[in-house]
């Protein structure tokens, strides 16, 4: 079926609910995040302390990390400003070819990589083109940017066929 390229491998409501031993057990070792309502609202312009330390916390646990974003160098430059990881801007995903970069930049193969991401048509898309596991989040709130909130109608659709489908 077409839409299984827009379905994720793994549903958390919240960044602060990845399954990290499976991920572990599925040899994961990197993580790569949108920013964007994945782990804060587009208007926030720098990570809480709550994402600062679950950083650290992920690293403590033996992952690479990075902050994959379609938004622009001033955005992701200063909300990566606490976070100190490797960034990328401008990533036009669903494309791949920034995602590419950074994996090797993080030493890390499409194998042992996720995508951690809250858009069905950017993120989850992206990472399925890239082989990585792929992390569906819940939007963290309701507010987006204007193109988003176009696509967010059809994406609904996309999620319903998924969840009908993943019920456990």
């Amino acid at each position: 079926m077409i839409l299984e390229c827009f379905f994720p491998d793994i549903y958390v409501k919240s960044v602060y609910e990845l399954p990290l031993a499976e991920l572990k057990a599925r040899g994961i070792r990197g993580l790569v995040f949108d920013i964007d309502n994945t782990v804060a609202p587009f208007d926030i312009a720098e990570p809480e302390n709550d994402l600062i330390e679950l950083f650290l916390f992920l690293r403590k646990q033996g992952f690479r990390l990075c902050i994959l974003s379609n938004n622009n160098k001033e955005r992701v430059q200063l909300f990566n400003k606490n976070l100190k990881t490797l960034a990328v801007h401008k990533a036009g995903k669903p494309g791949v070819r920034k995602l590419r970069l950074a994996l090797k930049k993080l030493k890390l193969s499409a194998e042992n990589t996720a995508m951690v991401g809250d858009q069905v048509f950017t993120d989850m898309w992206c990472g399925h083109r890239a082989g990585l596991t792929c992390i569906l989040t819940a939007p963290i709130c309701n507010r987006d940017q204007l193109v988003t909130k176009v696509k967010r109608g059809l994406e609904k659709q996309v999620l319903k066929v998924y969840f009908k489908r993943n019920r456990k």
